[in-house]
Order: C-alpha cells, then structure tokens, then sequence
C-alpha cells in the first residue's frame, strides 16, 4: 500500500551490505538493464535474499525523488550501449519520499478488486506531489487485471513534510467507479494511524491492527459520496 525512502528503519550500514549484495547478484549473472533485488529485514537489521525483478518496480519513484535521477532513460541507455551517466559513489540522498497505492479494490471485502468505468478522476497536485498513472475519465477498470488506479508520490525535506503533502494530497483527490469501490478512505485512515507516523509499521501490521478492529471504519464514506456528487454535478 505504501512505499518510502529512505526506510526510517534500516541503518545506513545496513543500506549498503544490501547495495553491495544486490550488486554482486547481478554481476554473478552477468545482468544488464534495470533490476530490483527485495530482501526481507529482520527486527536486529538481519536481511534475506527474497527475489530478484528483472525490471523497474512500482516502487521505483521513491528512489527517483531521493536521488535526482531519472531510472527509464537510466534503462533506455543501457538498452542503447550507453554508459551510466554517474557511478555510484556519486548518487546522493536528499529528503524523503513516500508512495501509496490508490486502487479500485474494496479494503472492507478483503481488499477485493473492483471493475467498472472511471467516471471521475481529478488527481492532486501541487509542491512536492507527482502522480503516475495510465487512467483517464471514461477508461474501464477490468476485472482480470492489475486494479491500480494511480500511484501519489510525495517528497518532502522530511518524513514529517512528505506525510504531510501525501494526506493533503490524497484528501484533494476524487476519484469515482461505477459500480465499484476505491481504497481512498482507508488510505486517509491509514496515514493517521500513530505506527505509520514514527514509521515502526512492519510487513503483518494491517493484518493485525484491523483484527483488533482499526482501519475498517467508514469514518471517510460519507464525505466521499458528498465531494463526487457535487463533482460530478460541477
């Protein structure tokens, strides 16, 4: 649901025995063009190969946001022959980004994914705020494939800034499906919630916070069904 970088959790230490790990993968497999190596993070810093992508992930502009640099046209050079513009000594971070996912699936039936027409979209804007996304109002949601809507990226100089500009964004986002549902309110709901504010959220958290009741209120509903009325009226 949502991704950030750089994680408040991993040391920097930690960062590059994982850099360095991920690196010497490739090379051992002789891997060109982009690629994404996942590994799992124990609470002592302790981490496990997961998987490897052959590819850029939905994740990828939390690292763009940090770094200044631009990850496609990284990939299309190399594609081309070309060499990286820059080594890796020379990649700096600066500030924070957070991502979430915005999806037409109904987080109150088990996250199921929802079908239907779009037939409102109005993303957000404004400082730090970038929005990826292949949907456009009158577009069809299907029912046999990826159901993501959008994905909102905020970068701040700060955690505490970027949080702010993600819940200002989402807020000032409408999005309506025809006979489905989104993951908006339970985004909303989930920015607040004090684990995902100092960052101690970890892998099995949604799961065992909504068995103790929380994130499955419909504290949003109402104000939704109001806000795309009067948009969709406007």
């Amino acid at each position: 649901v949502i991704e950030e970088a750089p994680s408040p959790f991993i040391s920097d230490e930690t960062r590059q025995k994982m850099g360095a790990q991920a690196v010497a993968l490739a090379k051992a497999v002789k891997y060109q063009s982009a690629g994404t190596v996942e590994f799992v993070v124990g609470a002592d810093q302790s981490f496990y190969f997961l998987e490897m992508n052959t590819r850029l992930q939905v994740e990828h502009p939390v690292t763009e946001c940090i770094t200044g640099q631009d990850l496609v046209a990284w990939q299309l050079a190399v594609a081309r022959g070309e060499a990286l513009p820059l080594t890796q000594d020379q990649v700096r971070l600066q500030g924070h980004a957070i991502e979430l996912r915005l999806y037409a699936e109904d987080p109150q039936a088990d996250f199921l994914p929802q079908s239907g027409d779009v037939a409102l979209w109005r993303p957000p804007a404004g400082p730090g705020i970038r929005v990826d996304t292949g949907v456009a109002e009158g577009d069809s949601i299907p029912a046999d494939f990826d159901s993501m809507i959008a994905k909102i990226i905020a970068y701040g100089r700060t955690r505490d800034e970027a949080l702010a500009r993600l819940r200002r964004a989402m807020r000032e986002t409408t999005v309506v499906i025809e006979g489905g549902a989104t993951n908006k309110s339970f985004i909303l709901d989930l920015l607040d919630q004090p684990e995902v504010v100092d960052g101690s959220a970890d892998t099995g958290w949604i799961d065992r916070v909504r068995g103790e009741g929380r994130l499955v209120a419909r504290e949003h509903s109402g104000v939704a069904l109001v806000v795309a009325g009067i948009e969709a009226y406007e």
